[in-house]
């Protein structure tokens, strides 16, 4: 099982570099959003949750004998920090936003699956606990992003056809 292990390091150290990056980019939304209330309030809830998430990841590493890798951490919140930017240089950053967040936690959800899978083939019940809750969760705020990607479209369109801030 050593490949098994070293696989599921692997996994795990990307996770904690991908909750890193999510959490990033969570935080630069979450300053900029002026008009959306319902919007800026889930973002700021999920936030909280995926700064846990990075936390109970990085118990698993130090556990695992697998620390998070500094190189990767810094690359993600660098990758989060440019989508960021770019962000505020489009016309509609609140529909951008919403999508890629609508992606981003389908990501996840597919990453924490493969880790559940992993954890179970190793007998790792802790693990697997762990991944079933972060999964839980991401699982609901795709769950959220799914259910107001119409209503937000229609309020930006609304908000930017009548001249009014909506970018954001």
């Amino acid at each position: 099982m050593t490949h098994a292990r070293d696989n599921f390091v692997a996994w795990l150290r990307n996770a904690h570099a991908m909750e890193e990056q999510a959490a990033t980019l969570l935080a630069a939304q979450v300053k900029r959003i002026e008009t959306y209330p319902d919007l800026k309030a889930r973002l700021s809830q999920h936030l909280e949750e995926t700064r846990v998430h990075a936390e109970l990841l990085k118990d698993l590493l130090d556990k695992s004998s697998g620390s998070a890798s500094p190189i990767r951490t810094a690359a993600a919140r660098l990758s989060a920090a440019t989508q960021g930017i770019t962000g505020m240089l489009t016309h509609d950053e609140v529909v951008k936003d919403l999508t890629s967040g609508y992606a981003f936690e389908h990501l996840e959800i597919g990453t924490y699956r493969v880790l559940i899978a992993a954890a179970d083939e190793l007998g790792d019940d802790e693990a697997r606990l762990v991944f079933e809750r972060i999964l839980g969760e991401e699982e609901k705020m795709a769950q959220w992003f799914g259910d107001h990607l119409d209503g937000l479209t229609r309020i930006f369109l609304m908000r930017d056809e009548r001249d009014l801030l909506a970018k954001r």
